[in-house]
């Protein structure tokens, strides 16, 4: 829901107005219905608003509080926004509206940065006390929402994407080393606080900065799940609270002044969420499913199943085909909506399945989340007996996209990094407390990295980018939270998300349940031919990519020579992964 952006002035000067006014075109696609401006003392905001709850003049931002003393810019959905009114109305407070901004800004006056903790649902925000010069930020538990900054002695600017910090100017757009050997070892994923470009960074998940008016500022996580077995219970019972939680999870997701779609892929995920909403008695649930043209004997579609399920439950089911000349085109509009380079080939799917269920709703649920949370991939079995003093060398191998030495071999020497920071990174990772056995620390690592910057990333930019709200239940907080006090073999049982399987039989059909797994295909983009392998050539041929020099030219050619022969650890095709780079960098302008 929304697009924000804003300067906070540290210099005592006025904030740039023209520069704040330059984010816009690159907020309005996530906030279509409206457009608000603010500006006052240090600080000016700028938000675009995709109308979900209250759509009236009232829930419009930026929304200031004179009474309070304090303005906000939103991005995202409280789902408990009314038990919380109604909390807050029982201390006295009056609203104005009946929108969960206003309630984001009476909790903040009542419990200060503590509100967080108090809200369930996701969102990113910036606020401002107008009569302390405080500035406040904040960022959901599992970063479903972004926030990027952009920052100099001078000023701090903040929006919903990367480029609106770019369009905004003065930020060093040279490419971060260490980010770019996160990139190529981890299928395009940089943790925050980095990202690709040395001049733009983003809140991390599950954080609160508060930034004193001199420019000193605190950050404060505000959520640690555990990572370890308390209690020794039977499968009878995890099933049936695994079952429970998803079920308040989705019913959570419904909170909206406009109806609620969900997306429909056909694995148990997405078929789990329409059963539980079928089985609460929603009506005529609208679903929606796409599909792709088979490419080097890979099936582009799972028609079959979403449209078993569509039958099972009555759903109004909208199935669509992607015919390839669309594709290609679908694969310039994705890349131009990514606020970071993504290589997952899910991304064009999303921006072209999102474009058309934009047409007719507004608000969708979607199964993102469930394979980390309950390990789901083909990765996490092999860990099942790994002794957690080899933990970090085992995850390595079955996720790393390749070592460090042959990263190297990818680059030319100008970018080369010192030392192996990814893997630096994971030890650090794995070395915290708690997480007792390689699978709960590869979940963990997975479920609060991995999770945010690749598939989480990837909804919310696809889908934000035809003004879609996506709410992900299976990232309900409380549900992560039990999931991570599941033991493993429980979860790697029955071929991976073993519980969620048990807690799925009797509620979705049986086929759905014990098909092989699948993933959300698009062949034509992991089988590069055609006119998508003509745009990674030109990208990796272009004078601009010459000119800047990332990758070693004899290695883009043997690529060039056979574009589906190399592959990543994981499958992926290591020339989308490098030609999807140097794409997102010309087409950003950078």
């Amino acid at each position: 829901m929304c697009g924000l952006g804003g300067e906070f002035r540290l210099d005592g000067g006025k904030p740039d107005l023209d520069a704040v006014a330059r984010m816009s075109p690159c907020l309005e696609r996530r906030g279509p219905d409206a457009k608000g401006t603010w500006s006052h003392g240090p600080a000016a905001f700028l938000h675009h608003r995709l109308k979900i709850i209250d759509l009236s003049a009232a829930g419009t931002q930026p929304m200031v509080d004179e009474e309070l003393r304090l303005a906000l810019v939103f991005n995202g959905c409280i789902y408990n926004h009314h038990e919380l009114r109604r909390e807050l109305e029982g201390y006295g407070y009056r609203f104005r509206s009946v929108s969960d901004t206003e309630v984001i800004l009476k909790a903040y006056h009542r419990w200060g940065t503590a509100c967080v903790d108090r809200f369930l649902g996701m969102f990113a925000f910036v606020l401002h006390e107008l009569d302390s010069g405080r500035l406040v930020m904040a960022r959901d538990r599992l970063g479903i929402k972004p926030l990027y900054l952009s920052e100099t002695p001078q000023r701090i600017r903040f929006a919903s994407t990367l480029p609106a910090l770019t369009a905004a100017g003065d930020v060093d757009t040279s490419i971060d080393k260490v980010a770019l050997h996160h990139y190529l070892s981890w299928h395009s994923v940089v943790p925050a606080p980095r990202t690709i470009l040395n001049g733009v960074r983003k809140l991390p998940p599950a954080t609160v900065r508060v930034v004193e008016p001199d420019g000193s500022s605190t950050e404060t996580v505000y959520w640690d799940p555990p990572a370890s077995r308390s209690s020794l219970i039977g499968i009878g019972e995890w099933r049936e609270r695994t079952l429970a939680a998803l079920d308040l999870a989705v019913q959570r997701r419904m909170v909206a002044d406009v109806p609620v779609g969900v997306l429909l892929s056909g694995g148990l995920d997405s078929s789990l969420v329409v059963a539980l909403l079928a089985r609460a008695g929603q009506q005529d649930l609208a679903t929606f499913s796409i599909g792709f043209d088979a490419v080097g004997g890979e099936r582009g579609d799972e028609f079959e199943y979403s449209d078993l399920v569509a039958k099972e439950f009555g759903t109004d089911h909208h199935k669509i085909p992607i015919p390839p000349d669309r594709l290609a085109r679908g694969v310039d509009g994705a890349v131009a909506a990514m606020s970071e380079p993504m290589v997952s080939h899910d991304c064009v799917a999303f921006y072209l399945l999102s474009e058309e269920v934009s047409k007719s709703i507004t608000v969708v649920q979607s199964g993102q989340g469930a394979d980390e949370v309950f390990a789901g991939y083909d990765w996490y079995p092999p860990l099942r007996d790994v002794p957690r003093s080899d933990a970090v060398s085992a995850y390595s191998k079955v996720f790393f996209d390749r070592p460090d030495a042959t990263v190297a071999q990818l680059l030319n020497p100008d970018w080369l990094v010192e030392g192996d920071p990814s893997t630096a990174f994971v030890e650090q990772h794995f070395a915290a407390p708690g997480a007792e056995t390689t699978l709960d620390a590869a979940l963990r690592i997975d479920s609060r990295i991995m999770l945010v910057d690749d598939p989480v990333k990837r909804v919310d930019n696809m889908t934000m980018a035809w003004g879609l709200e996506a709410r992900v239940p299976f990232l309900d907080h409380e549900l992560v939270e039990l999931a991570a006090l599941c033991p493993p073999e429980l979860k790697l049982a029955h071929g991976g998300k073993g519980v969620l399987k048990e807690a799925a039989r009797g509620v979705v059909p049986d086929a759905v349940i014990d098909r092989t797994k699948g993933y959300f295909p698009v062949p034509g983009v992991r089988h590069l031919e055609g006119g998508i392998l003509d745009r990674v050539r030109d990208a990796l041929l272009a004078p601009a990519a010459r000119d800047r020099g990332l990758f070693r030219d004899e290695v883009v050619q043997t690529l060039l020579a056979d574009p589906n022969a190399s592959r990543t650890t994981i499958g992926a095709n290591v020339l989308w992964q490098l030609g999807l780079l140097e794409l997102w960098l010309q087409r950003t302008g950078l």
